[in-house]
């Protein structure tokens, strides 16, 4: 099928467009020149450019840079961008410049061309909007760029993973609480150990994921420093007085959150420290996550030739061989999120690193992979929490049957009678398959009154602060 094209030109010359899109020039040549897999370039980061442009026609015309007219057709189309009506405008891969010029340009390119066509002009005639003299005004894509990803990053972790986060916090809480005084046994080297409550286990977990919101939380201080109005290298060249402070304030009102000007953009734009930092801090939470859900794993393995200790919703069958099998799949579907994510973070810790003389060149891949990152480990939490957290129950039974048959409960009884002695009525118990009591009486030892009065599970369990 023969798609009808257009002539449009750039500093290199004419290409050939599809008639119908919005891109232009620059778009079509990256399009060609940067065939290269399957991952586009995040909606999220087309969306945050769009608020730059808006913010930067905003204060360029309020610094007579552009005259209001523009300044009118650039925001109305960017909001347009921003609310997703062009989202098919934009086809680039990740894969492409380092800066991330290709995209820039291509929303550039998209904000003249709706401008065009509103105002009854030829798509690619860049009347009345020129995609950089306009559209671009005391912006370089360098500046813009890290600008857009430090913006989304923000928004994402604001709007969505944290209040995700904060809900399953919530309901390990709510567990905690329900199973305060269920007591059971601890195990360390995955082996036997002294008495808990599930409550106290339980309680790990959801501190574990506070203190790694904590975390995310302060990383975005760092990121709230924008480096627009730095132009191509830090100084600020071709941008009118007061740019910078005023185009942060601006994207302070649109968005509702403290952004600022970077003091220094020249340290800002040739690295993107924060963004590492601020990705390490989502490595540490699949980290957590990893350990949880392992836990809950462990706990659940069974249902008879396990610990069995939690019995996991029945939400799907487990096995294409195995009749009535049923697997903990939220479980192994978040390890694989999380495992996935401490790749990607290496991946964006090396392109951190590669930020040459004054510009960093691994923009989009940074870009990409904490974009991802969030949406991966938010939607695994919405998964797990929904479809098997809410509904975990205890097995009484088998929690109770394992206290009734630890070995370490003597250890209570060492501080009375000594380690040493203690350790014989461990072996003893052991050895002859016999109950701790049964050997600390044979043992002579204790009495039957001092044993019940010390060994005591639930008093055992109890924190001793």
């Amino acid at each position: 099928m023969t798609v009808s094209m257009r002539i449009e030109k750039d500093s290199i010359g004419s290409i050939n467009v599809p008639s119908n899109s919005l891109w232009g020039a620059q778009t079509q040549r990256a399009l060609l020149n940067f065939s290269i897999g399957n991952d586009k370039m995040p909606l999220e980061i087309i969306h945050a450019l769009a608020k730059i442009k808006k913010a930067a026609a905003c204060v360029n015309n309020r610094l007579d840079v552009i005259d209001s007219e523009k300044s009118k057709l650039i925001v109305n189309a960017a909001n347009d961008i921003e609310q997703g009506r062009y989202d098919n405008e934009f086809p680039l891969n990740v894969w492409q410049t380092g800066s991330g010029t290709q995209t820039n340009m291509n929303i550039n390119e998209v904000i003249s061309n709706i401008a065009s066509q509103k105002t009854s002009n030829p798509l690619g005639s860049h009347i009345p909007l020129h995609p950089n003299d306009d559209v671009n005004r005391s912006q370089s894509t360098n500046d813009v760029f890290p600008a857009a990803i430090q913006i989304s990053v923000i928004l994402l972790i604001k709007e969505k993973l944290i209040p995700e986060l904060n809900l399953l916090v919530n309901t390990l809480d709510q567990k905690s609480k329900e199973w305060k005084d269920i007591v059971k046994i601890g195990r360390t080297h995955l082996q036997d150990a002294v008495p808990i409550t599930l409550g106290q286990e339980v309680s790990a977990w959801r501190e574990q994921i506070s203190t790694a919101i904590n975390r995310i939380n302060h990383s975005l201080e760092e990121l709230f420093m924008l480096p627009l109005g730095g132009t191509a290298v830090g100084t600020g060249l071709n941008t009118p007085e007061n740019f910078d402070e005023l185009i942060a304030k601006e994207i302070a009102i649109l968005t509702g959150l403290p952004f600022t000007t970077s003091k220094n953009k020249f340290a800002i734009m040739a690295s993107h420290d924060g963004l590492v930092n601020t990705m390490s801090k989502l490595k540490i939470l699949a980290v957590t996550l990893i350990k949880i859900f392992n836990d809950i794993r462990l706990l659940s393995c069974g249902p008879r030739a396990g610990l069995g200790e939690l019995n996991l919703p029945v939400n799907e069958p487990g096995s294409s061989i195995m009749p009535g099998k049923v697997n903990p799949t939220q479980c192994e579907a978040m390890t694989m999120v999380c495992t996935q994510i401490i790749g990607m973070e290496a991946a964006v810790a090396i392109a951190g690193s590669g930020g040459h003389l004054q510009m960093n060149v691994y923009k989009p891949l940074i870009a990409f992979n904490l974009i991802k990152s969030i949406q991966l480990i938010n939607d695994a939490c919405f998964s797990s929490r929904t479809t098997m957290v809410e509904k975990i129950k205890p097995n009484i039974q088998k929690l109770q049957h394992y206290v009734d048959q630890s070995l370490m409960l003597v250890t209570a009884l060492a501080p009375v009678i000594g380690y040493e002695k203690a350790c014989e009525i461990a072996h003893l118990a052991h050895e002859k398959n016999i109950s701790l009591r049964e050997s600390a009486l044979q043992l002579g030892y204790v009495t039957k009154k001092e044993f019940d009065e010390i060994i005591n599970p639930f008093a055992m369990a109890k924190v001793n602060t």
